[in-house]
């Protein structure tokens, strides 16, 4: 099979990241006769830099005309730390978005067994977690009208949102509902907000399609104290944008490493697929980054094309690293393996079907051989 994926590299570690999923796919590639095209594309602080804009109409044209998009990260203390920039990297992902139509976005959480100690929780909440956050991407607050006074002393964001962007979302909710432990749960604030009582009375509606998923509702700040006090009793979570970022982040925290969770973003036509981490300006360039998160967004990518048996070899691979104690800095400082080199072994474990005699520590040694 041959699939074009533009590749963005981005800022901080994001080219680090990205420098070893693409390992993993040239190794999936190997063993299972693919082909895979990558084509760089700007997008970020890095496209500010060159452009004067966080992303061009031709690299947004590049996106769309690929099969997949694949992200390491974009941000840069510059454009943080500066309230009044006009210009900013985040505004090149929301456009990217919106212009590719990527309304639905998943994030899985799952914990491993070997990095539990690293979670803020007891260990008895956190055996076996596995649920998925499914967060609407392109409606509500973050694309609403927003106001500021001549004054600059009232501001205002709407937030809106349509029974259609409600419905497209919720379908792909119930489907993946289905094929997992058959239970959905609503997060919204519906005893507050009108937007919420229409999401409410859709979802309600659209059930009735799905009779072999339980439904049930929880007020968003009700979900935010049971994701850390009885996690396991999520399966897929439903939300709205504003909601679903501040949820999924929280979530993240529980399984020990924001470094290991993966996100996609799908559209009717196009996916989009990264880490949910940020640029972490502060390690630019020392090879300390986990590139676990981006190589499972691979993993979910491959999915997205329907390649399921490379994509449950990804995880297996990452989860042999995990138990060959083959982790980055964030979740071992007494032995940790360098970015380049845990990318190296995991894409040495795929294409070579077995790595049990792989020396972690010659692999560290040759790593600029390797590189």
């Amino acid at each position: 099979m041959k699939k074009q994926i533009a590749i963005i590299k981005g800022d901080g570690i994001g080219p680090e990241v990205i420098n070893q999923s693409i390992k993993v796919l040239n190794a999936i590639g190997a063993r299972f006769d693919h082909q895979f095209k990558f084509v760089p594309v700007d997008m970020g602080a890095c496209a500010i830099d060159k452009y004067g804009v966080p992303i061009t109409d031709n690299d947004l044209e590049i996106c769309a005309q690929s099969d997949a998009v694949l992200l390491g990260a974009i941000g840069d203390p510059k454009y943080d730390n500066n309230p009044s920039a006009k210009v900013r990297p985040e505004q090149g992902l929301l456009k990217l978005r919106k212009d590719l139509g990527l309304y639905c976005n998943i994030r899985p959480i799952v914990t491993y067994d070997s990095i539990v100690d690293n979670s803020p929780l007891k260990n008895h909440l956190l055996n076996k977690i596995d649920f998925v956050i499914y967060r609407e991407l392109i409606g509500g607050i973050y694309f609403g009208e927003k106001t500021l006074n001549k004054e600059q002393t009232e501001a205002s964001d709407l937030c809106s949102y349509s029974v259609e962007q409600i419905e497209q979302i919720t379908h792909k909710a119930f489907k993946a509902a289905e094929i997992r432990r058959g239970k959905l749960t609503l997060v919204d604030k519906a005893n507050v907000l009108e937007t919420s009582r229409l999401w409410r009375k859709e979802v309600t509606r659209i059930a009735k399609q799905y009779p072999k998923v339980e439904l049930d509702f929880l007020f968003v700040d009700n979900a935010a104290m049971q994701i850390i006090q009885q996690p396991k009793s999520f399966d897929v979570i439903l939300t709205e944008n504003m909601f679903g970022d501040i949820l999924s982040d929280l979530a993240s925290v529980i399984t020990g490493s924001i470094g290991m969770l993966p996100s996609s973003s799908i559209g009717n036509t196009n996916g989009l697929f990264e880490p949910i981490h940020g640029s972490y300006p502060q390690a630019k360039g020392l090879d300390i980054a986990n590139p676990n998160a981006t190589i499972l967004a691979v993993a979910m990518m491959l999915e997205y094309f329907e390649m399921f048996t490379e994509a449950g070899v990804i995880r297996k691979a990452v989860a042999w690293a995990m138990d060959q104690n083959i982790v980055s800095r964030d979740i071992s400082t007494q032995s940790p393996t360098s970015c380049s080199v845990i990318g190296d072994l995991i894409a040495n474990h795929i294409e070579s079907f077995d790595s049990s005699t792989i020396n972690k520590k010659n692999m560290e040694e040759s790593k600029g051989v390797l590189i």
